[in-house]
């Protein structure tokens, strides 16, 4: 992987429902303080925040599957309160598992001139994956940063770190590793 020249740090659902609510992960709570961490050395360092948080219409294809979960206008679909995020941050709202289906997000990262993109958040083998793929197929680096990261199971999240690594050449780090090596922070 080539050294990141202009990164952003991607924070996928970290959302009432995900966090708190029915399809919360059981580890969803404990990697806050990783990606408040990373938040915090990001906007130090000028790197952009991006939160991409689910956010349904009662018709969307993915609540077939999961049933109704993180609606518009809905408490759930709002991100929690421990990573509020600031006002230069931004927010995409979106519709199905990826962050950048439908969303726009290629084309504000490309503005921003990133070609890195850093993905923390929740399920790590549902909308992480599901991100990390397209990130691949619109020719960003990827990093995965391991303890920020969380699935319903061990097994879930293992399996989808090991496929990013494996399948779509993804970097694995650990949240010290990325402050360190990346955002050239403060623990």
């Amino acid at each position: 992987m080539v050294t990141p020249v202009r990164p952003a740090l991607l924070i996928i659902d970290m959302i009432e429902e995900f966090v708190h609510g029915r399809l919360k992960s059981p580890s969803a709570e404990a990697i806050i303080p990783a990606i408040r961490m990373l938040a915090e050395n990001a906007r130090k360092q000028g790197i952009p925040v991006i939160y991409l948080i689910d956010n349904h219409l009662p018709f969307d294809r993915e609540l077939s599957i999961w049933g109704p979960h993180a609606l518009s206008h809905g408490e759930e679909s709002k991100i929690v309160s421990e990573l509020r995020p600031s006002e230069k941050d931004l927010v995409f709202k979106k519709r199905s598992y990826s962050g950048f289906r439908d969303t726009g997000l290629a084309n504000v990262l490309r503005d921003l001139g990133v070609d890195t993109v850093i993905l923390t958040g929740i399920h790590t083998h549902i909308c992480v994956l599901h991100t990390a793929i397209d990130a691949f197929y619109d020719r960003f680096n990827i990093i995965i940063v391991s303890d920020a990261v969380a699935a319903f199971s061990e097994s879930d999240h293992v399996y989808a770190l090991d496929y990013m690594r494996k399948v779509l050449g993804a970097k694995v780090l650990n949240t010290l590793e990325v402050v360190e090596t990346i955002l050239g922070g403060s623990k």
